[in-house]
């Protein structure tokens, strides 16, 4: 008998250890992995929502950039790390719903090697061109490109990146084809544009926004369906080519097999972080609008923008690289 109940003991711990590890969650340093350099917007973000995080969970949060393959080295070690609730990452569409797409080979699967978290803002990216230039609206634009078949010259950070993309999705729904000119970042695009070597090119809005405000390059239009709080009176694309949508979103995510519970956890304390008011306020100065959403609805946004640019690039007929 004594046996049994010691069997049935080590079998009911065993069955209840990870509840009884999500309810000491957290009991260590817990680590946010960045993809990308300092000053990149997802760094700017974790920083701030840090030392709200400290506060509520009670322990320390490290910052960790790992930048390297346009975000995918910080990614594929958020995928192998253990899934215990103590590394998250952040991501964006490009390197997790696009480049799933424009690579033959990544080192990790956006939709099964991690568990959403919390889709925490979302980035508005514009289409500017030279304010000194020929094209004074987003009319004008799309009707010179039609009426001018190659005409047009497009910068973007990269072949089949996201800004790529939201272009290709422009190009499909307007009627027109242009020149690619393909950058390493959006400084050289900016100079280019501004020395009118190129015509435009599709960014987020908030590394661009001190150029548009100090009237060097003019915003013809957003890339979202709605209009960015930063610049009201400009357009939405939608509103001139109905149906377009290249949206772009910052979010976190943790390894795939973190306990839900940590998971509903870290998902309540980010959209809390994200909430308060200095942080919403440095935020949105730079482009940004957050979001407070369910891991289910961060899963659901994913899935649903892989399939629609999977679509998109294969329409397109980009091979992977």
């Amino acid at each position: 008998m004594d046996r049994f109940i010691f069997l049935s003991v080590l079998a009911f711990v065993f069955a209840t250890a990870p509840a009884l590890h999500a309810q000491q969650y957290p009991n260590k340093p817990i680590r946010i992995i960045v993809p990308f350099p300092p000053g990149d917007s997802l760094d700017t973000m974790s920083r701030l929502i840090a030392p709200k995080l400290i506060d509520r969970l009670g322990q320390s949060i490290v910052v960790d950039n790992r930048a390297g393959g346009a975000g995918q080295l910080g990614l594929e070690i958020a995928a192998r790390a253990t899934p215990d609730g103590y590394t998250i990452v952040g991501g964006q569409g490009g390197n997790l719903v696009v480049q799933p797409h424009t690579y033959k080979k990544l080192p990790y699967d956006p939709l099964k090697d991690f568990v959403p978290i919390a889709n925490s803002t979302r980035n508005f990216l514009g289409l500017v061109v030279n304010a000194g230039g020929q094209f004074k609206s987003l009319k004008d634009f799309i009707t010179y490109g039609r009426a001018n078949a190659g005409k047009l010259s497009f910068a973007s950070n990269g072949e089949g990146g996201f800004p790529h993309m939201a272009i290709e999705m422009m190009r499909t729904a307007g009627g027109f084809t242009y020149l690619h000119v393909p950058y390493k970042g959006s400084a050289q695009i900016v100079t280019e544009i501004l020395g009118n070597r190129i015509d435009a090119t599709i960014l987020g809005i908030g590394s661009i926004a001190p150029f548009i405000q100090g009237g060097r390059l003019r915003l013809l239009a957003v890339t979202s369906p709605t209009r960015a709080p930063l610049f009201p009176d400009v357009p939405a694309l939608a509103e001139f080519l109905p149906g377009y949508d290249s949206r772009g979103w910052f979010g976190y995510l943790a390894p795939a097999g973190t306990p839900p519970k940590i998971v509903a956890l870290l998902n309540a304390e980010i959209n809390r972080a994200m909430n308060a008011p200095d942080v919403r306020e440095k935020l949105e100065a730079t482009g940004l609008t957050v979001v407070n959403e369910s891991p289910e609805a961060f899963a659901q946004t994913l899935k649903n923008d892989y399939e629609i640019y999977g679509k998109l690039i294969k329409a397109i007929g980009l091979q992977p690289q």
